[in-house]
């Protein structure tokens, strides 16, 4: 990344959230007795640790803001039924930040082993480790079918890249929020102001158009 796309980014406080190729290696809970977590694509089994990044990461890694994090959740009106992804999950804060207030399952996926590690500390010190999990794999080999909301605060290239991918894997009426970034043609259904920081916000349709594909 040169030192111009780094200024870009360090501006206009751009997520600078690792993602990339690296398999599921973070230990796997189940979210509550009886109840088998979700999975993502390639997850076969249950590591106990993370493993080496196996290429740097697309974007650096910016938190969201906290009070960006509420919005993002009370746009989407998360509740105890949801089953959120976090895509580029950083620290964690989103995904635990549902399981604390809403009562939501989540999982987090990023490349960043340390990142990982950060994560499931603090979902241990929130007490939301039997609702969370985070997961070291590639968004670009993922599953989020399972999912019925989804979060991301990534960069303009990469929403466009996803964009095909979570269409086609999400259900209808799954929600979807970015924080600073839109989906090009796919028009969102809401647009906030969060302190200064936009918010977007779509419902996957029942039928996609093909502009979207």
């Amino acid at each position: 990344m040169n030192f111009k796309k780094i200024l870009f980014l360090v501006a206009t406080g751009v997520s600078l959230t690792s993602l990339g190729v690296a398999g599921c290696t973070t230990q796997q809970r189940d979210f509550e007795a009886g109840t088998e977590p979700p999975t993502l694509a390639g997850q076969t089994e249950t590591p106990a640790t993370t493993q080496p990044q196996e290429r740097p990461g697309d974007v650096p890694y910016v938190p969201t803001p906290q009070s960006v994090v509420d919005a993002m959740l009370e746009v989407a009106k998360v509740n105890e039924n949801d089953v959120l992804y976090d895509l580029g999950s950083g620290d964690g804060r989103i995904v635990i930040t549902a399981a604390q207030k809403f009562g939501t399952r989540g999982v987090g996926v990023d490349i960043d082993p340390e990142r990982i590690a950060e994560a499931n500390q603090n979902a241990e010190q929130a007490g939301v480790s039997d609702r969370v999990q985070f997961v070291q794999q590639d968004l670009f080999k993922s599953d989020f079918s399972e999912a019925t909301v989804v979060t991301l605060y990534l960069l303009p290239d990469i929403n466009l890249r996803l964009r095909p991918q979570l269409l086609q894997q999400l259900k209808p009426g799954t929600r979807i929020v970015s924080h600073a970034f839109d989906m090009g043609e796919w028009q969102p259904e809401q647009t906030l102001n969060v302190d200064g920081r936009t918010v977007y916000y779509w419902v996957v349709p029942e039928e996609v158009p093909a502009n979207l594909q």
